[in-house]
């Protein structure tokens, strides 16, 4: 992945007011647990307003990619709140989430805003991640899980 890509992104995202909270490996990432990915993954507050706001930040960083507008606010709203946005450049793609059936959301996930060259980014907290990636059955996010129990001990919530 391109880290001057990422930040780019990261700026666009901020400047448009997008309401957002990074997960997945890249969040990991701002907390110390580094491991490779393609992917930003991002839940975002589910309003019409919201996805605009996410379609504007992303006209900002990818100008010109008529593949934007793909980008509904009827998907994100509806059935399946989920979609996958590769830019034209071909270096990552994103994961935009407005919610994982009942047990996450927007709303839901705990946040922190770390830091990167100016940019404030919210990011899951290290709990928040873990009780995303503890239930799965992917096997990197069990791994995930794992690493995050043991750098942060975290306890399962019973």
């Amino acid at each position: 992945m391109d880290r001057d890509e990422i930040i780019r992104v990261l700026r666009a995202f901020e400047a448009s007011g997008l309401e957002y909270v990074l997960i997945g490996a890249a969040a990991m990432g701002f907390h110390g647990l580094v491991r490779a990915t393609e992917d930003l993954d991002v839940f975002i507050r589910a309003t019409p307003e919201n996805v605009e706001r996410l379609r504007a930040a992303l006209r900002e960083a990818y100008a010109g990619d008529p593949h934007i507008d793909e980008i509904s606010a009827a998907d994100l709203l509806g059935e399946y709140p989920a979609v996958r946005y590769y830019p034209p450049s071909g270096d990552l793609y994103f994961d935009v989430i407005t919610r994982l059936g009942d047990a996450a959301r927007f709303e839901s996930v705990d946040a922190e805003i770390k830091e990167i060259e100016g940019t404030r980014v919210p990011v899951a907290t290290p709990a928040a991640l873990y009780r995303l990636k503890k239930g799965t059955l992917r096997a990197v996010d069990q791994q995930d899980a794992a690493a995050l129990r043991e750098r942060f001990n975290l306890k399962d919530e019973g």
